[in-house]
């Protein structure tokens, strides 16, 4: 046999044989995304035979196999992060095997190796926080299991829930809260779940799974798999190690009923929660006194527990606000033409505002500076390169909130910043030949950091863009994908891209499928 034959596998879709990079991901991602959409319509009939039934069917799915590889060698940003194996990737003509060694009928036979224990910093924290890193293998299969458990709970799922789910974002916890606070000045408690990834009662999750018996005891041996640490094995009696593929889903299972708990018992209480991120409202400190109790209680079963430094009760107009997914939120007295209004038009005396938080302001403008201090002797083109991802990304995130004085507030810090940068290239030449080296008049706008080559972004570049929340318990597993593509074009896209898509109806002009929520067609996107 020819090594060009050897480099191909037979593929049932297409009748013959093909390499990994000619396979048909649109034809698969369809086959496995209308197997979701039952399993999320099942879940929603409460039809547990069915519901079993399809989820074993997309388990052995030749489709949903093909998928799980590709996900976890190409498509996710830790594809090169190796586990106890050592193993960093894995070439296109192996794939094929890896795919047949994650099908279910060998997932009893197999050994469940240990996650090798990895700490990684926390943003703007000297402490570090462990992740537990799965070999690719185990990975595969937990992406499988991902495709066939996330469409059951997000059918299950409570509205006011946000983290890690499919089409919901930090966003959508922001508005949720600016809706619940706009119109009446409230009671905030404002905590944090202590160490909650790592101290999850592993039966507690179990018997809320309440799956079949083949996951049951797959995920049972995820969670006993043990971790790997500088060669030291260490059982694993709690938690849902960081790191794997499905750990987020568990995590989220594991929480899901706190929201309906607490306002069901506590009347007038609202719970927004981002994965382990929750804040509860309630225009009565006693009310969020109660809440408390009930979230304690509550999370006591799970094994989990409230952080004492980092719990506190708030007012929204009274006190300082709080600071919630790097928001800050807080309620300003205002004269009669600043004012918000309520329902009837009342003028209510204060205006709610969210803005970047001043923790994360100053987190950024140093890490701005600790870039420039380290590229001291670095080409201008070099530091605009470095610079620009992270001002986008920055002023990107914050764009829907209040930020437009923030944005110009850091813009002058950034470029005092530059100055000192440039002087201390030139320390003999005098500051007017630093100037007049980097920086340029562009159109209206003077003191612009950059060459005839390529310009640094500025902070105010970014306009500030009102997200719309996602509808109560919408998800892309209903298969409305025109409402879907619809909202991801709404604010996230810049006027010309979103006006070519309308234009193609939200669809691919070559599969005619709905685009997805990144704006990629769905299953046309090959990577190699």
């Amino acid at each position: 046999m020819s090594s060009e034959q050897e480099s191909k596998t037979y593929h049932p879709f297409e009748g013959e044989s093909v390499s990994w990079s000619l396979v048909p991901w649109r034809k698969l991602e369809q086959h496995v995304f209308h197997l979701q959409k039952r399993i999320y319509q099942a879940a929603q009939d409460d039809n547990e035979k069915k519901l079993h039934s399809l989820q074993k069917l997309l388990l052995r799915s030749h489709a949903a196999r093909l998928l799980a590889v590709r996900r976890v060698t190409q498509d996710n940003t830790g594809k090169k992060t190796a586990g106890v194996d050592g193993v960093k990737s894995i070439p296109p003509e192996a794939r094929w095997q890896m795919a047949e060694q994650i099908h279910p009928t060998y997932w009893e036979q197999s050994k469940m190796p240990p996650v090798r224990r990895v700490w990684i910093p926390k943003p703007g924290k000297p402490e570090k926080r462990p992740l537990g890193i799965p070999t690719l293998l185990e990975r595969a299969k937990q992406a499988l299991a991902k495709l066939a458990l996330e469409p059951e709970w997000e059918a299950r799922f409570e509205a006011d829930s946000y983290g890690f789910r499919p089409g919901r974002s930090a966003w959508d916890a922001i508005e949720a809260i600016h809706a619940d606070l706009k119109q009446k000045a409230k009671y905030v408690l404002d905590t944090d779940i202590k160490g909650c990834f790592d101290h999850i009662d592993q039966n507690y999750l179990l018997n809320k799974l309440n799956t079949f018996a083949g996951m049951q005891k797959q995920i049972r041996k995820w969670l006993k798999a043990g971790i790997l640490d500088a060669n030291v094995f260490t059982p694993s009696e709690a938690g849902t190690p960081q790191g794997g593929v499905i750990s987020p889903l568990l995590a989220n299972i594991a929480l899901h009923g706190m929201q309906e708990e607490v306002e069901g018992k506590v009347k007038g209480a609202s719970l927004i929660r981002y994965a382990d991120d929750f804040v509860i409202l309630h225009a009565t400190k006693e009310g969020v006194e109660q809440a408390k109790e009930v979230v304690e209680r509550w999370l006591a079963a799970a094994g989990l527990h409230l952080s004492p430094q980092k719990t506190r009760i708030a007012h929204t107009l009274l006190e300082e606000g709080f600071d919630f997914l790097g928001f800050h939120v807080r309620q300003y007295p205002v004269g009669k033409y600043r004012t918000g209004k309520g329902t009837h038009g009342k003028p209510l005396g204060f205006k709610t505002l969210i803005k970047p938080s001043p923790k994360n302001v100053a987190e950024h403008v140093r890490t701005t500076k600790l870039i420039l201090r380290r590229l001291m002797s670095a080409p201008q083109e070099g530091v605009i390169k470095e610079l620009n991802p992270i001002i986008r990304g920055w002023s990107q995130y914050y764009r829907t909130g209040v930020s437009k004085e923030t944005f110009s507030k850091v813009d002058h810090l950034l470029n005092i910043q530059l100055r000192q940068w440039a002087y201390r290239r030139h320390p003999g030449k005098g500051r007017r030949y630093a100037v007049r080296r980097y920086w340029k008049s562009q159109g209206q706008r003077n003191w612009v950091f950059g060459n005839a080559i390529t310009t640094l972004l500025q902070h105010t570049d970014t306009p500030i863009q009102r997200h719309i929340k996602v509808k109560g318990t919408a998800s892309p597993y209903n298969g409305k994908w025109l409402y879907w593509t619809r909202r991801a074009t709404n604010t996230a896209m810049e006027t010309e891209k979103v006006r070519l898509i309308r234009s193609q109806h939200w669809k691919c002009p070559l599969c005619k499928l709905y685009l997805s929520l990144n704006y990629f067609c769905r299953g046309s996107k090959d990577l190699n």
